[in-house]
């Protein structure tokens, strides 16, 4: 049984994987009842896909797991605030919680921009739990950026 730390641990790792095929480095995990169900980083350079984020790739895996796309009772853990993109996903699959480690003042639609998971205007509401292991999230993204600068 997973808390939100082991599962952000989890996270990370992914996230660390998505260098390796020039992704941003985003990770996401989806739980049930401290299980994982699905685990995946993103995808976008590689699959040339702009909605190959972790977070939709995590979801779709885990609708596959579970047989069904409602992911109620399911748990979504990313290294990086969700965009609205994701956020929208998120309440479409009737995710329970969302737990993110880094916030994202640009584009993150979980509170820092926007709060779609939290719009009561809207069929479903997602709890949101932010700064989980902030510091690691954030560091794997300077990393990142700063070695993409560099390569200039």
């Amino acid at each position: 049984m997973l808390d939100d730390v082991g599962a952000m641990q989890l996270a990370l790792a992914q996230a660390a994987e998505a260098p390796a095929h020039g992704d941003v480095p985003v990770g996401a995990v989806v739980t049930r009842g401290g299980v994982v169900i699905a685990s995946r980083h993103n995808e976008r350079e590689l699959a040339r896909d702009p909605t190959a984020h972790a977070e939709v790739l995590a979801m779709r895996d885990a609708a596959a797991a579970l047989g069904g796309w409602r992911l109620e009772g399911c748990t979504l853990y990313v290294t990086l605030e969700p965009c609205a993109m994701c956020a929208g996903a998120l309440v479409a699959a009737r995710v329970e919680r969302v737990v993110f480690s880094a916030a994202d003042p640009k584009a993150g639609a979980c509170g820092s921009l926007y709060n779609l998971c939290a719009d009561p205007r809207l069929n479903h509401e997602v709890a949101v739990v932010d700064s989980v292991l902030a510091r690691q999230g954030a560091a794997l993204l300077e990393a990142f950026f700063a070695t993409r600068r560099a390569s200039r």
